[in-house]
């Protein structure tokens, strides 16, 4: 214990980053896993009209890029002290009030650009406060710790539901409500690590008001767009499988999110360690690999699931229960991305504006899958839509074998 207090008392801004993230994924714990039951339960939203709803909630990452870059004289950490309050404004507003369908995503639209203002700005502070030649290790640290946070977020979620604590059923929502206090506890962390870091580098080069597209980084934005489907099949449709077609609960949503973050806390650690080992090329093929065989096996899990194919109720259940995990897992390894755009980058002063532009590129190529997504469900049927990513997925696999050895 003396000896993490003597290291802590040396890199103060590193474990108050450490305390940031925590805060900020219990934040979102609270909200942003249990929005799909918020929708089906509080405003009875349709396939379609979910599809919809990903429009305000991906906008603020089609803007972060312009935002970030116009934004970029505040630095990294005074724009995410932003971010954290954002995120809080338009959370305890869901909590407190139950407003029309349409004011209801205004505020969605201020939690979301907070959320999304986060994520580039999360990555490039976790990489510059990292020792050099321990970068993997870090990355997978702060992953690890985003993690341990949502799994024990989820099963708060999950007590407060069963015990009836928490429910959709009134016209404001105390689970809302607590992931806001700790947004607001982010916020006051963020502000005492812009104290910490005055007078230090924030890792943004001030003034560049523009987004970054340049040739070096051209396999890295490649990797954005197929991330904008895959997230959009990963955390909606996936979600809508158990919300929507096996018509289970928030309750049942909170345990496979404890499921996931489970397992997530020691295999996100392991996977930082593995990119230092291993190196990025070969983890870029295990990533690619890991997409298309999930997405195929969901496909036809789902298809035997619509017709009817798997008789027993049990089994079918869990099959899906235990991909949604996986695929949650093959999310989180975006870090792969962030390491391997910080491996290409000309310059330490582009990584901020790279990886802000690829959010942007990302929520782009979201909005119009998430879209055609509804389409596909509506239409084909909802196995079609994990073809339609496995096929994406490919693309992972094309990248990889573009990457130079090292």
């Amino acid at each position: 214990m003396k000896e993490r207090l003597r290291k802590a008392a040396k890199r103060p801004e590193l474990y108050l980053f450490m305390i940031l993230i925590a805060l900020h994924a219990l934040g979102n714990g609270f909200s942003d896993a249990i929005y799909a039951n918020y929708y089906k339960e509080v405003y009875h939203v349709s396939a379609m009209q979910r599809a919809f709803i990903e429009f305000p909630r991906e906008l603020p990452g089609v803007l972060c890029g312009v935002l970030i870059a116009a934004l970029s004289f505040l630095g990294d950490i005074r724009l995410s002290l932003v971010a954290q309050c954002l995120t809080c404004a338009g959370l305890t507003f869901l909590g407190f009030f139950t407003p029309s369908f349409g004011v209801m995503l205004i505020f969605m639209f201020v939690n979301s650009l907070g959320m999304h203002l986060f994520m580039p700005l999360s990555d490039a502070i976790g990489m510059s406060l990292a020792e050099p030649e321990r970068i993997g290790k870090r990355v997978g640290q702060f992953a690890s710790i985003k993690i341990a946070c949502s799994f024990a977020a989820g099963i708060a979620v999950f007590v407060g539901f069963r015990t009836g604590f928490f429910t959709f059923a009134g016209n404001s929502y105390p689970v809302f409500l607590v992931g806001s206090v700790f947004l607001a506890l982010a916020a006051v962390v963020c502000y005492a690590l812009c104290r910490v870091t005055r007078g230090k580098a924030t890792h943004t080069a001030a003034g560049r008001v523009r987004l970054l597209l340049r040739k070096e980084y051209k396999y890295y934005y490649l990797l954005t767009v197929f991330s904008g489907v895959q997230k959009q099949v990963a955390y909606v449709y996936g979600l809508w499988v158990i919300v929507d077609l096996l018509l289970k609960g928030t309750d049942v949503v909170s345990l496979l999110t404890i499921a996931a973050s489970f397992i997530g806390i020691v295999f996100y650690r392991q996977l930082g360690k593995w990119m230092d080992r291993f190196g990025i090329r070969k983890m870029m093929f295990v990533d690619a690999l890991s997409f298309i065989v999930i997405y195929l096996l969901y496909g036809l899990v789902v298809w035997a699931v619509t017709k009817s194919l798997i008789p027993q109720d049990s089994w079918k259940v869990l099959i899906v229960y235990a991909l949604f995990v996986l695929d949650r897992m093959s999310m989180q390894t975006t870090i792969v991305k962030s390491v391997y755009l910080r491996s290409i980058a000309v310059s330490p002063e582009d990584i901020t504006p790279a990886l802000s532009t690829g959010i942007s590129l990302d929520h782009v190529v979201s909005i119009g899958a998430a879209q055609l997504c509804g389409l596909i469900w509506t239409g084909l049927g909802p196995a079609w839509v994990f073809f339609f990513a496995a096929f994406v997925s490919l693309g992972n696999l094309f990248v990889a074998t573009r990457v130079e050895k090292k």
